[in-house]
């Protein structure tokens, strides 16, 4: 692994600091489902928590940056060259139900393009980490995406639209799902779109797709995939960070993906 940058080591003392945090509260969720309020409460606070001390960690780190971020949604910066893009709880019903897999997502953008980004399981303790032109890695190791060349032995995921989804609606899912399961050797759905796109940039998946995201569901993980060799691109071929639409993979399965998906 290269030396690592000033600006991602300030990326990974803020994921680690609000992993911490998160990795207490989903110690607690467990007792909480059979309470009468739920956890549902408790978890909200904890994504807010974590969104706080990411939000402090990087402002003090870089003053004047601007936030894109789940609960705040835009916070203007005084530098307008540069945007941090954070979803503090990625995979919230997964933390809900008390399962393992969740992640921080953080990027920076500069001047409108992804230069930096973090996706981080605190549970694992894996952290997928990603520079523009510095390559991909989890932990201290070097990652690259799947080198599989037949659709019909990809692995893919996916997540499921849910119901206050306005686009794409059941219907488009369940049909492009139909064609996928259909040309592959499997589909999973795993419940957070930013460790989605680090496992495909680790090469554990070998391509993705979803719709209707948020910028912040898929920015770092998006830049891990690039950096780790792959391509992560709009579907119909817009900006999936204004559209949310994206698919994923190696540059050979991508273009077959991309039209199984599109029909």
């Amino acid at each position: 692994m290269p030396a690592q940058s000033p600006l991602m080591t300030i990326m990974i003392a803020a994921a680690r600091k609000a992993g911490r945090g998160l990795n207490r509260d989903f110690g607690e969720v467990e007792n909480l489902q059979v309470s009468r309020k739920g956890p549902a409460d408790f978890v909200s606070n904890a994504d807010h928590k974590a969104e706080q001390v990411i939000f402090e960690e990087l402002s003090k780190a870089r003053p004047g940056y601007g936030f894109l971020m789940e609960e705040r949604g835009e916070v203007k910066g005084t530098d307008k060259t540069h945007r941090w893009i954070v979803d503090p709880l990625d995979g919230t019903l997964n933390f809900l139900h008390g399962l393992p897999h969740f992640a921080i997502s953080m990027a920076l953008e500069r001047e409108g393009e992804l230069v930096a980004g973090v996706v981080y399981n605190p549970v694992s303790n894996e952290l997928f980490t990603a520079e523009k032109g510095r390559g991909a890695f989890l932990n201290d190791r070097r990652i690259r995406v799947a080198a599989r060349t037949n659709l019909a032995d990809a692995l893919v995921v996916t997540g499921i639209a849910h119901k206050n989804r306005v686009n794409p609606g059941k219907g488009q899912f369940m049909a492009e799902y139909d064609r996928v399961v259909d040309a592959t050797a499997g589909v999973h759905r795993f419940g957070s779109a930013a460790l989605d796109l680090a496992w495909v940039a680790a090469g554990r998946f070998d391509a993705y797709w979803e719709r209707s995201l948020a910028p912040w569901d898929i920015a770092a993980g998006a830049l891990l995939v690039r950096e780790a060799g792959g391509f992560a691109r709009e579907i119909d071929g817009g900006d999936f960070m204004h559209t949310g639409n994206i698919v994923a993979s190696n540059e050979r399965l991508l273009p077959f993906l991309t039209k199984v998906v599109k029909g």
